[in-house]
């Protein structure tokens, strides 16, 4: 056990499994999309050693970025814009036209995957750390896209990267708290509006290789229907790592947000990884004995840690691996595109059991439980296919 913390007892909601309702919400299946523009492994190295030439600590900063296996990345702008500093005035300006153009695609896309329309969401969960609205997004898709007027709102902008997996949480509160209910959630970040030209801290450097652009949505339905096929939900978690406040930040100047990230960051697995097992052995699960697993792609550290301390091969992250790769770090995008990749890769029996799983500043994780439910066979678990206990159902 590493010395950073002991983990202790999780704020979890709902109820252990056997209290829960058969009908638990289901997640359905996320719409993703990123940007046009994009920038390859060679170019960001490229310019990185065009930029910050002769600094002591670039040779360090290319091994790192050559490491975090991210082949392509994409972009709001092109690259010749996104390397200049226009002002942070002009950024946000530009992260709210670009959110307001980019974000109803895959808003009308996760209502068509949850075969649902927009008058039939009753909260939104609008996730974003990389620009800042007052009102939030949420009051322009209310007003723009047919929702009603009672719509809940509830902007998360501080998550970060744990967002994604805060997003799936709140809905599913919601949606356990208000029966019939259905929640929409959306993701858009632009981390490329977040780029500082003269940054050039190991940190900096290594987040200027490492982070992407990408906005996506996803229903998490409380009302039923047996032709829906998802995750549903059973059961969430919350922990913070104590005193690491100070690890993933953003220092806010004239310039706008600068992104502040400790060398101890990619060691958070080891006391994260406990946290998870509890979680699942608090449900009757194995952690190391899943069906599926969709976690937060930090880095390759951060996965390959994981799958370490958890027992497991690391091919069962390969949708995490796969956003890292073709996306990068898309912050709190990655859970829902990494869901999206394991709907793209077929379907699961009914009653599979997987981990939903996303990290970011606090330390934070921010954990789901859940049992793939298959819409073409009515939602019934297939025969044999269910080799551990879920919700609603006794060994």
């Amino acid at each position: 056990m590493s010395s950073l913390t002991k983990p202790a007892e999780l704020s979890e909601f709902p109820e252990p499994a056997e209290k829960q309702p058969p009908d638990a919400p289901v997640l359905c299946r996320p719409a993703v999309r990123v940007p046009e523009y994009t920038i390859t492994m060679e170019q960001t190295l490229e310019f990185a050693e065009r930029t910050h030439a002769g600094k002591p600590q670039l040779p360090l900063a290319l091994r790192l970025i050559r490491n975090t296996g991210v082949r392509k990345r994409h972009l709001v702008q092109p690259i010749e814009q996104t390397l200049e500093h226009p002002g942070f005035e002009e950024r946000n300006r530009i992260y709210e036209t670009e959110s307001k153009k980019r974000c109803p695609d895959v808003v009308e896309e996760a209502l068509a995957n949850a075969m649902l329309r927009a008058e039939d969401i009753d909260a939104i969960v609008y996730v974003s750390c990389t620009g800042f609205m007052m009102p939030s997004l949420t009051a322009w898709l209310i007003n723009t896209m047919g929702f009603r007027y009672d719509t809940r709102q509830l902007p998360i902008a501080q998550l970060g990267c744990a967002a994604g997996g805060a997003a799936i949480n709140r809905a599913h509160d919601f949606c356990a708290a208000h029966p019939d209910s259905n929640a929409l959630i959306v993701s858009c970040e632009m981390c490329s509006l977040c780029y500082q030209p003269d940054a050039d801290d190991i940190g900096s450097l290594l987040s200027d290789g490492l982070f992407g652009d990408a906005v996506a949505a996803a229903v998490v339905r409380g009302r039923q229907d047996p032709g829906v096929t998802g995750v549903r939900l059973r059961r969430n978690a919350s922990y913070l790592i104590p005193n690491t406040e100070e690890w993933i930040s953003y220092a806010v100047r004239g310039t706008g947000f600068h992104f502040q990230l400790d060398r101890r960051v990619p060691g958070t697995m080891e006391p994260l990884a406990p946290v998870l097992r509890d979680l699942a052995a608090g449900h009757g699960w194995d952690a190391a004995d899943l069906d599926f697993y969709i976690v937060h792609a930090g880095g390759p550290r951060i996965l390959d840690d994981l799958a370490r301390y958890l027992g497991v091969d690391r091919e069962v992250f390969r949708h995490s691996w796969g956003t890292l790769t073709e996306y990068g770090n898309i912050a709190s995008a990655v859970v829902l595109d990494a869901l999206r990749r394991r709907f793209e890769e077929g379907p699961l029996p009914t009653g599979a059991t997987g981990v939903i799983a996303g990290f970011g500043p606090g330390i934070t994780a921010e954990m789901a439980l859940g049992t793939w439910v298959d819409g073409t066979d009515g939602g019934r678990p297939a025969a044999g296919a269910a080799r551990r206990p879920y919700a609603g159902r006794t060994a």
